[in-house]
């Protein structure tokens, strides 16, 4: 892809307004105005604050894509549209009964999104629910998301697979188009369904799982389980859970794989394994719960345990199936940077010990440690 390929007509860009409807039930989205200029006329280029064309203030942030990294943005969007007091305890600030984690790090007497949007130079509203800006965040795929950034049709693309596998691009292709930041991390496990993991599946190859999904093996008890046809379930295409799957588990984002069905979300590929007593499949740690198990993979002697206080855990960088997840911005004319001081200060939120604990680690994902969180931010564009 070209700089240029993938753009629409001049006059969408992701600064206009657009809607979209998105799958599972999402809620349509506004994009955002292109119009740059001084106060008189709808917004500060140097400040970022971009304005929808006839607002008073800076316009939504949106976001779409992975149902994956869904679970950070989404909860992310919700606590800075609630923008609530210091004085909360519970969401944001401290009180008598409690305080939010890493809260020693910031202490401040704003409102959440008022702190900081205020970082990057907007004006703080002091009112719960009545944000500087507002943010919404759509489910759908990571090569939807990914695709959606490409074309300015939102602010973030949100993808739990690389950009370069998600779009076809080369890594150069990514570095002048895209800002790539990364969030989190999911120690993607293998789960089978309660009975097959009752029945003894409660660990495998990584050779054994390739020939599960490559159709070389098709019975349970070609694995120690009972004598049962196995049940495959993957991702669709252009899912970062399943690009990511088969280029770390199969070697290639396009290896080819003998599934039964093929589900558009994690929350369905959940859904699946618990209605059936014969399935495998692959999802984000997010989606653990009863009735499914995830299982231990002994990659090449190593054993890596769905258990963070293992020897070697799927939580470890080092687990093969270990993905980042991604929240991508647009390199364009407007925002030569990538990033303008909407999404920087969104972002940021999730780059600070209160965000990694709150967004990522109570999510059930695994937080990025301290150096990548500020290599992260210095991504980012500076602070007012």
């Amino acid at each position: 892809m070209s700089q240029d390929s993938g753009r629409q007509a001049d006059s969408v860009s992701r600064r206009k307004y657009l809607l979209t409807s998105a799958a599972v039930g999402a809620v349509g989205l506004a994009g955002c105005s292109g119009n740059g200029g001084d106060g008189d006329d709808g917004g500060s280029e140097e400040s970022g604050n971009t304005m929808s064309s006839g607002s008073s203030g800076p316009s939504t942030v949106t976001a779409e894509g992975s149902s994956t990294v869904y679970p950070i943005s989404n909860k992310g969007s919700s606590y800075w549209n609630s923008n609530s007091p210091a004085s909360d305890g519970e969401y944001w600030g401290s009180n008598d009964e409690s305080s939010v984690a890493g809260w020693d790090q910031i202490e401040t007497d704003m409102n959440i999104a008022d702190y900081f949007a205020s970082l990057y130079g907007f004006e703080p509203s002091g009112e719960r629910s009545n944000p500087p800006f507002a943010t919404r965040v759509a489910l759908s795929h990571s090569g939807t998301g990914c695709e959606a950034v490409r074309d300015g049709l939102v602010d973030i693309g949100n993808s739990s697979g690389p950009i370069t596998a998600e779009l076809d691009i080369s890594e150069d292709e990514r570095d002048e188009n895209y800002v790539d930041h990364v969030v989190g991390r999911d120690g993607q496990p293998v789960f089978v369904s309660q009975a097959i993991y009752d029945a003894g599946v409660e660990q495998l190859t990584g050779d054994q799982i390739r020939g599960i999904y490559q159709g070389d093996i098709t019975n349970w008890s070609e694995v120690g389980g009972p004598d049962q046809e196995i049940y495959v379930v993957g991702r669709a295409e252009g899912s970062g859970t399943d690009t990511s799957f088969r280029l770390n588990m199969l070697g290639d984002a396009d290896a080819p794989m003998d599934v039964d069905t093929r589900l558009g979300q994690n929350q369905q590929v959940q859904q699946v394994l618990q209605d059936n007593d014969n399935a495998i499949g692959y999802m984000a740690l997010a989606f653990s719960g009863s009735g499914i198990q995830a299982i231990a993979i002994d990659f090449e002697g190593t054993v890596y345990r769905p258990d963070p206080d293992a020897e070697n855990t799927i939580f470890d960088s080092e687990y093969p199936l270990n993905r980042d997840l991604h929240m991508y911005t647009r390199i364009d004319e407007e925002t030569p940077e990538g990033t303008d001081k909407r999404e920087a200060a969104f972002l940021n939120m999730f780059l600070t010990e209160f965000g990694q604990k709150t967004f990522v680690e109570d999510v059930n994902y695994i937080t990025l440690p301290t150096s990548d969180i500020e290599a992260e931010r210095e991504k980012l564009p500076d602070q007012a």
